[in-house]
């Protein structure tokens, strides 16, 4: 499947993942991926990058490619569950996070994820499923589409 314009993505990332300050470095139907510069507000009291900063990153890359999955089918995706592990703690430096396609089926998919230090080291892995919702499906009060 073609990639998507990574210029185009970025800006219209917005909301949080703005305020996390993540990154698409390459994203198609195939793969996404993402990473984040550790800042001290990804921080916890005890120094290292926060479990929410890691869910949020895989979260967020198996959604995008979910949804570039979803969209020639004119559907949109939500999370259903986000399965993340803890691995290794980490303070400073790059969160590199790749999520691929276990399964895209019409109704639901499922994402896998790894996030990455610098040095390649696994930091946390996690898994997504999401539900596939047709045009002018209603969620949370409003049509989706």
């Amino acid at each position: 499947m073609k990639d998507v314009d990574l210029d185009a993505l970025n800006q219209a990332r917005g909301g949080f993942n703005e305020a996390l300050g993540l990154e698409f470095v390459a994203a198609s139907a195939d793969e996404v991926v993402a990473r984040i510069e550790v800042k001290p507000h990804h921080q916890q009291p005890y120094g290292i990058v926060h479990g929410g900063v890691h869910c949020a990153m895989i979260e967020t890359v198996c959604s995008t490619g979910a949804a570039l999955a979803a969209m020639p089918r004119n559907q949109s995706v939500v999370g259903l569950e986000n399965s993340t592990s803890f691995v290794r703690a980490m303070r400073e430096g790059t969160l590199t996070c790749r999520a691929t396609p276990v399964t895209r089926g019409r109704k639901s998919q499922v994402w896998s994820a790894t996030i990455t230090d610098d040095d390649g080291r696994t930091i946390a892995t996690g898994r997504v499923r999401l539900l596939c919702l047709d045009e002018g499906t209603m969620l949370a009060g409003e049509t989706v589409g």
